[in-house]
């Protein structure tokens, strides 16, 4: 019989950090900071509201590790030295509390906009929808090396660990799919060489961050021509590696059952707890946004939820869910004065707008 995870309970991952709780705060797009990609004080009050809030785990929103990798606008960077003051102030906040800073390493490739960064976008290979070019073999492994500096200008700007961004149609999916990379180097082909940049950052940034630094990586196994089957692999591989502390799968909704028709038998989350992931830790997101849905996904052997839309309702979600089980989020449309009140600025409730029914109409 397999003993309950108590959402409160800490969580011991395998380069020595520690959670208090079981709660991460998703890496969440807000558009608040500078477009040089300095830290706001809007940004920093956001985030540092969550820590306050006893989140265990505080991860930023993506941030681009070059400038062409830009996402969106007012995006936090990580790509310069000029970003390094910001986010010591960040992750000294952070860790006041008694949380995990993380920074979560971005980089958008053919979804970076063109008003926004001020040229043709990159990708793995030439896109027409897009009008991204094809990476030169020198840019990918200069792509490569941006990520591990990206990681080592982290350290240096006192997070705890980085998250490597694999997932949602970014750079390094659009590596990993074979919808999209029709390289035909040692980049491209098999899984084996598209998935190729994503291990030599993993390892370059164990290598030259240290044993003691946390690592984990983001992936998603549906849309943007992923496979369930290959993202599977990928995460076998990945534990077996031994270089990474956790894993956050991103599932869009974690209740449901996969796109493909031959992987139906079992619910998608299942598909992952069924991995043997050795000493790696597995975390979630999609659609968990009760204190009963938290409980549900961790009894299913996930370690810890990351929790994005209660998470903006609710600074202190993970206080409500310990104190009341059954807590149940304030229900949407949701004012702005509340939003405001959360932590949100005019900027990113703005942004908020963009999901159905989230944000109530002016009166």
């Amino acid at each position: 019989m397999s003993i309950k995870t108590i959402p409160g309970e800490p969580l011991y991952f395998s380069n020595g950090s520690s959670m208090k709780n079981r709660f991460m705060l998703a890496p969440l797009t807000n558009q608040q900071s500078h477009e040089n990609g300095q830290l706001s004080d809007e940004e920093f009050h956001w985030l540092t509201m969550r820590a306050e809030g006893q989140f265990g785990l505080v991860m930023t929103c993506a941030s681009h590790v070059q400038a062409v990798g830009k996402g969106f606008s007012g995006q936090l960077g990580i790509f310069d030295d000029m970003h390094i003051k910001g986010h010591q102030r960040l992750s000294t906040a952070i860790k006041s509390y008694g949380s995990l800073a993380v920074i979560q390493l971005h980089h958008a490739g053919m979804r970076s906009p063109l008003d926004v960064i001020g040229q043709q976008p990159v990708c793995p290979s030439d896109n027409v929808k897009t009008g991204a070019r094809a990476l030169t073999i020198q840019e990918v492994e200069e792509l490569r090396d941006d990520f591990i500096d990206a990681a080592l200008r982290s350290q240096k700007s006192g997070y705890d660990g980085v998250e490597v961004h694999g997932a949602h149609g970014y750079i390094l999916t659009q590596f990993i799919s074979k919808e999209i990379n029709k390289r035909t180097d040692s980049y491209g082909g098999s899984l084996e060489n598209r998935s190729r940049l994503l291990f030599e950052i993993i390892e370059g940034i164990r290598a030259q961050c240290g044993n003691d630094f946390l690592v984990g990586v983001r992936l998603s196994p549906e849309k943007f021509g992923m496979e369930l089957a290959e993202v599977k692999t990928l995460c076998k591989q990945l534990a077996e590696m031994g270089s990474i502390d956790f894993l956050d799968i991103s599932l869009w909704d974690s209740f449901k059952l996969p796109e493909e028709e031959q992987f139906r038998n079992i619910s998608l989350l299942e598909h992952f707890t069924s991995l043997d992931l050795k000493k790696v830790k597995l975390t979630v997101a999609g659609k968990i946004r009760t204190g009963k849905e938290v409980q549900q996904i961790l009894d299913t052997g996930v370690d810890f939820v990351t929790i994005g839309r209660s998470a903006i309702l609710h600074h202190d979600f993970p206080v409500r869910v310990m104190e009341d089980p059954s807590f149940i989020p304030f229900d949407t449309p949701v004012p702005r004065e509340h939003l405001r009140k959360e932590g949100l600025s005019d900027m990113f409730i703005g942004y908020m707008k963009r999901w159905p029914d989230f944000v109530a109409e002016d009166d």
